[in-house]
């Protein structure tokens, strides 16, 4: 009797202790498909850096927002450390034409376009083709619908 006493406060421990954990991934408004990586494991800023999709290494990996962040670079690293709005993608990484369209989507890091200094992803060839079509009128309703759209993303 003792020892299940002991078990079962040991289990409720564990749990207790790692709930906060859990629910911080849960409630981030970044996207991530698998393993908790935003941009899919890419780069964010090798966007800026080489201009292109890049991807990043699990040597070069920190948390920030929920979620995990890799790099190619330990400099790369440092750079997002130091200005991490700078270089996360907006819309927390989901597909910026969706976005304008007031409705969430993946966004790809294999499409992708830097706008006054900031990365938009989108979630396929095609979407980006349309969205390039009137950049600041998807961004300038993006921006508009994003408060509502992030509410929803963080609730995912």
């Amino acid at each position: 009797m003792k020892y299940q006493t002991v078990t079962f406060a040991a289990l409720a421990f564990a749990l207790i202790a790692l709930a906060p954990v859990a629910s911080s991934a849960a409630s981030s408004y970044i996207y991530a498909k698998r393993n908790n990586l935003a941009v899919d494991g890419y780069d964010p800023v090798a966007y800026f850096s080489v201009g292109k999709a890049t991807k990043g290494s699990a040597d070069h990996e920190l948390n920030w927002n929920g979620r995990i962040w890799r790099f190619a670079s330990a400099d790369n690293k440092t750079a997002f450390e130091s200005a991490p709005e700078q270089y996360a993608p907006q819309y927390g990484g989901w597909c910026a034409w969706a976005a304008s369209g007031g409705y969430l989507a993946r966004g790809n890091p294999n499409h992708w376009k830097i706008v006054d200094n900031k990365l938009y992803l989108n979630y396929s060839a095609g979407v980006q083709r349309k969205w390039e079509k009137d950049v600041p009128g998807h961004i300038e309703k993006a921006d508009v619908n994003w408060p509502d759209l992030k509410a929803k993303a963080a609730a995912k």
